[in-house]
């Protein structure tokens, strides 16, 4: 039986890892080898970043809640414990969301907090 060569399959692995590699500038899109660690560190910061992305926006909806809770004459943490006394469950996003876009309503549940914290 005869010896089969692997030669198809580098070919197909190498144009792979160079398709992912498309737009990089240089040899890094050109050179397998180089390429080859472009994408591998390009993958990892790009997983990394997708967990960054949700530190980031929990970051931004608590920003958002403290102005419009000081605003309202309250704390973050102090309207948060309000809200946790008062039995509302809301998450951060969807506070953050009202504190932008319906400033009564987030209003309304300012007074809450105040009536259960104080």
């Amino acid at each position: 039986m005869a010896r089969i060569k692997g030669g198809m399959n580098a070919r197909k692995k190498h144009n792979r890892v160079l398709k992912m590699a498309k737009g990089y500038r240089g040899a890094r899109s050109k050179q397998y080898r180089i390429a080859k660690q472009s994408v591998m560190r390009a993958l990892t910061s790009s997983y990394a970043g997708r967990k960054e992305r949700k530190r980031q926006f929990r970051q931004l909806w608590i920003a958002r809640i403290n102005a419009a809770a000081r605003i309202n004459g309250l704390s973050y943490s102090v309207f948060m414990h309000g809200l946790k006394l008062a039995g509302v469950d809301l998450n951060r996003k969807v506070l953050a969301d009202m504190a932008v876009n319906d400033a009564a309503g987030f209003a309304k549940l300012a007074e809450v907090a105040k009536s259960k914290v104080a």
